[in-house]
């Protein structure tokens, strides 16, 4: 198949089955109404991001966090005090999204608020003794919930799909 040869072959064969697989266009040279859901980036991509969300919850049910908790809670016990935007940008959130995330975590004593020295109409955030000491419980869980999330690859595959991962964003 042209422009696959630079492709592991079992990503060749995938390819190959794929292209064999979708509907030729119709008059127009618009796609078919054979569209296949089930073999687009989006929908693989959902389906990936459920299953993994799954085996997280299973795994760090009793510590009640969800995955966005979660990675502020580590970012701010990895970085140490932040603002509430600069801690959206490092863990990829929007405003309305970290501000929700913040205010659940400091309802649950896991971060605080404390004025910024240098411009009081900012807050700045840090994890609390409770906070930093659940993040530290949890990262050899957050380790598993990883190799579980990625068991059905190889490492060798394990290591393609996260770089590939890693060019999309």
């Amino acid at each position: 198949m042209a422009g696959t040869s630079g492709l592991p072959p079992r990503l060749q064969t995938l390819m190959a089955k794929r292209t064999a697989t979708e509907a030729p266009p119709d008059e127009t040279g618009q796609p078919h109404a054979a569209y296949a859901l089930e073999g687009q980036v989006g929908h693989l991509l959902r389906r990936a991001h459920q299953r993994h969300t799954g085996i997280f919850q299973e795994m760090v049910s009793e510590a009640q966090l969800t995955p966005m908790q979660f990675a502020a809670l580590v970012k701010l016990e990895q970085e140490g005090p932040l603002s509430q935007n600069h801690l959206g940008r490092l863990t990829a959130m929007d405003p309305a999204t970290i501000q929700g995330v913040i205010r659940r975590l400091e309802e649950r004593g896991l971060i605080d608020r404390l004025p910024d020295k240098e411009d009081r109409r900012r807050m700045i955030l840090r994890a609390s003794a409770a906070g930093s000491a659940l993040a530290r419980r949890l990262y050899s869980i957050a380790l598993q919930i990883s190799d579980r999330t990625l068991a059905p690859l190889s490492a060798t595959e394990q290591a393609q799909f996260l770089a590939l991962l890693k060019r999309l964003i």
